[in-house]
């Protein structure tokens, strides 16, 4: 059974930092690279940020480059994205995913596994 499980979503101030975080478990966690992506209410999903399955190689949307970082710890079989300086355009629910190609790749399509998203709020 395979389950990723989001969190450190909440409210925020515009120019404010979240750390979300991703738990996988059912999965060789070390094989799969994994994604960020957002999804406003009733519209398909965005990429935002994809990180190599060693974490060697990262790759972000450009409207967050430079204010969020990917990141992964292995051993604990979790993917993190800090969001600094965030604006209210960022606003959304955030989800991890998990894919098995070594490709990087940035279509909601390509990936295997989801998580059910946690909510990020960011007020002006």
């Amino acid at each position: 059974q395979v389950q990723l499980v989001e969190s450190g979503g909440g409210l925020v101030q515009a120019g404010g930092s979240l750390r979300l975080s991703c738990a996988a478990s059912g999965i060789t966690f070390s094989t799969y690279a994994m994604g960020w992506f957002r999804r406003a209410p009733g519209k398909e999903r965005e990429f935002v940020a994809r990180i190599s399955s060693s974490g060697a190689s990262t790759y972000y949307t450009d409207s967050v480059k430079g204010r969020f970082t990917i990141s992964r710890d292995n051993a604990k079989n979790t993917v993190y994205l800090q969001m600094n300086s965030l604006k209210p355009e960022d606003t959304t629910v955030y989800y991890c995913a998990a894919d098995r190609n070594a490709w990087r790749r940035t279509r909601p399509s390509d990936y295997e596994y989801w998580g059910q998203g946690t909510q990020v709020t960011v007020s002006s």
